[in-house]
């Protein structure tokens, strides 16, 4: 880990505009945010956070992505969130310093901001606007959790794959005129610690959905969904909900 600067050597680069929650205030209320931002840096593969860590901060996700996984009783690593850009983490021991749920581990270079607990419990009495949507991308967070394990319990592995690369393509995908293209965050052997499947599961079902022209591989990070609603189809969810 390398422990850098605050915030105001961003300058015309803010961290902080990278983030949804505070996407509601002015420039002015910004540069006073920034002040209190201090930066670290990670490279692949390194712990950000550990289990059962006990957090004096707020960790947004500047630039690169990470993982948040726990381990199984048998050894086996489940990913249960995939933090990107703009995202955060740490948000447990706002109020009551609960200790970290998860370890959280860079999936490429990754650059943090930290904005200690009390800093940020501040900023939510100041700002009530960012506390509703804290609670706005809480709801979503849970929302998605609760997916995933209906996902292991319930669906098929095609319609678990089906939502992962839902989700993907709604946060990683960018649109040209050939469709959907996915920038993978994470492996073959990732998604399936986030499916809770074997890697060649994960594998064979996506040699199928390319022969059947559902998706189409650009590179082992990329891929192409030509037609949305075929995706939607195989997660079980009817196109015309959207």
């Amino acid at each position: 880990m390398i422990v850098h600067y605050n915030c105001e050597k961003c300058k015309e680069h803010l961290c902080i505009h990278k983030v949804p929650i505070f996407s509601s205030l002015d420039s002015e209320d910004l540069r006073k945010i920034m002040k209190l931002i201090t930066h670290d840096e990670y490279k692949k593969g390194e712990t950000i956070v550990f289990e059962q860590e006990v957090m004096d901060s707020v960790i947004i996700i500047n630039e690169g992505s990470a993982k948040a996984y726990k381990t199984t009783a048998d050894g086996r690593e489940q990913i249960l969130y995939v933090f990107s850009e703009g995202d955060f983490f740490g948000e447990q021991n706002l109020f009551t310093g609960q200790p970290s749920t998860y370890t959280v581990e860079a999936l490429q270079p990754v650059k943090i901001c930290k904005l200690s607990r009390n800093q940020f419990q501040e900023l939510l009495y100041r700002y009530p606007d960012i506390a509703v949507k804290l609670i706005v991308e809480l709801g979503g967070r849970l929302s998605r959790l609760e997916n995933a394990i209906q996902s292991i319990g319930v669906r098929n592995v095609d319609n678990r794959i089906g939502f992962l690369l839902l989700e993907f393509a709604e946060k990683y995908g960018t649109k040209n005129k050939n469709g959907t293209v996915i920038h993978l965050p994470i492996s073959r052997e990732g998604m399936a610690n986030y499916l809770g499947v074997a890697r060649e599961t994960v594998s064979r079902k996506l040699s199928q959905l390319e022969n059947e022209g559902i998706i189409r591989s650009i590179s082992n990070k990329e891929i192409l969904i030509p037609e949305m609603s075929r995706i939607e189809e195989l997660a079980g969810i009817s196109s015309h909900l959207h």
